[in-house]
């Protein structure tokens, strides 16, 4: 489903889309997109628990640590996997993995941000005449991905500030 909306959300210079030329209907879309989306997902797990159960055996862990003393409960109990990006388990595993890079190489020498223009010359040549950035954050988003790969390649490749150990960035 996500393939799909991205192929719908993709301007093509000889096919005209509506959906690209709503402004603020257009935001409205994509939230609802992204809702559905999402629900798709999370209806995906609600409706496979025992497939999820059978490989995440965590759960009656999980449900001990609750607080859960009724045997009832910890059945019914639903169990979002650590795939599910922004669920409880995935943020845990991501915590966790950056503690074990400080552990293993101390505490950070740099912390930086990085934040988007939505006047870069990359977003305003690409949009319509007049359109603002805030009509079209699609291209937004990806000017700012392309960007922070560039950063990414300066800073892990090209060793700007030097040599990097370990890393890890939240968008």
């Amino acid at each position: 489903m996500r393939e799909y909306y991205c192929y719908k959300f993709h301007t093509r210079p000889s096919i005209f889309n509506p959906i690209l030329h709503d402004g603020r209907l257009f935001q409205q879309f994509v939230v609802d997109t992204y809702i559905k989306i999402e629900s798709s997902r999370l209806d995906y797990i609600w409706h496979n628990q025992k497939k999820i159960r059978a490989e995440l055996y965590q759960g009656l862990l999980d449900s001990i640590q609750a607080g859960e003393q009724d045997g009832d409960a910890v059945r019914k109990r639903r169990v979002l996997a650590s795939s599910f990006i922004g669920g409880p388990r995935d943020k845990l595993c991501r915590y966790l993995d950056a503690m074990a890079l400080v552990r293993k190489y101390g505490k950070p020498d740099v912390f930086l941000t990085m934040t988007s223009n939505p006047n870069w010359e990359e977003i305003t040549h690409e949009l319509e005449t007049g359109k603002t950035p805030q009509d079209r954050p699609d291209i937004v988003v990806r000017v700012f991905r392309a960007k922070l790969q560039e950063m990414k390649k300066q800073l892990f490749e090209k060793a700007i500030l030097g040599k990097v150990q370990a890393y890890t960035y939240v968008v």
